[in-house]
């Protein structure tokens, strides 16, 4: 017969040993969900060492140009319907400029910017005089057709929300070769360090004023830091075509990968009111 104190005994090694698998479980669920935010978050990269523990927004640039990304090579998941357009014909320019270009626009006037993609058209209302230097030099490279038929290489559905385009290459290495400065990083939108759904801002190094030509499309509220220039304001049908490419997932299953949907950018023109 089972005494009072073994059974005592019993139900204390019992319930010891269901709180370490509650424990176990939940560090494990910890473990899984910071690698998962660590690489999700560490979305914009433009050059050498590649750093995703700081869970921020990164981009290298010792081999390439500032504005880049490293897309990761996991092997994809089953993909959902493509809802997006074959690209128009056309092929990337490779172009590189040694410094920023000189301050051409009307810095009191306003700006917009649409991207047309195979996915429907993002227009976006740019912030001018709080971003005057990002502004110019979207100005700059729309004029050149820098962005014209690149792809935007990747998309995030887990931690943050966001699709990142702007690199030339398509792999997260490319730039214009130059940088620009951090700017509005004081934005009245940006409050209880979230960057709300609808803004465009700039990838940088983690490092100050090291943007280049990569930039994220926030589809929905996303905790960030800071620390990276947002210089406009994306338009309702454009976040509902942010949201139709999101819906499609990316190709890892993981949170962090290539969009499942075909994102070229087919043209994008930045015109002032």
């Amino acid at each position: 017969m089972v005494t009072q104190e073994q059974r005592r005994r019993q139900l204390a090694r019992e319930k010891f040993l269901r709180q370490q698998q509650r424990r176990t479980a939940a560090r494990r669920k910890s473990h899984m969900r910071n690698t998962v935010i660590a690489s999700v978050v560490g979305v914009i990269v433009v050059g050498g060492v590649v750093s995703y523990a700081t869970g921020l927004f990164k981009n290298d640039d010792k081999k390439a140009n500032a504005g880049a990304e490293v897309t990761p090579s996991a092997s994809p998941s089953s993909k959902a319907p493509d809802p997006c357009a074959k690209p128009a014909e056309g092929a990337v320019k490779s172009l590189s400029w040694k410094t920023e270009p000189a301050m051409s626009i009307d810095k009191s006037a306003d700006y917009t910017m649409k991207l047309a993609t195979t996915c429907g058209d993002i227009d976006v209302a740019l912030k001018t005089a709080a971003a005057p230097h990002t502004v110019n030099s979207f100005d700059f490279l729309a004029g050149k057709g820098f962005f014209d038929h690149t792809k935007c290489h990747r998309l995030t559905t887990n931690g943050i929300y966001v699709l990142q385009c702007g690199d030339p290459k398509g792999t997260g290495s490319g730039g214009p070769g130059y940088t620009i400065p951090d700017e509005n990083l004081k934005d009245t939108s940006l409050k209880g360090g979230i960057y709300p759904a609808g803004t465009i801002a700039m990838a940088n190094t983690g490092q100050k004023h090291t943007g280049g030509s990569q930039f994220f499309l926030v589809y929905q509220d996303s905790q960030l830091p800071a620390s990276y220039t947002p210089f406009g304001t994306i338009s309702k049908s454009g976040l509902t075509v942010l949201k139709k490419i999101a819906a499609a997932g990316e190709s890892t299953g993981q949170g962090d990968g290539a969009p499942n949907a075909t994102v070229v950018i087919n043209k994008l023109t930045v015109a002032k009111s």
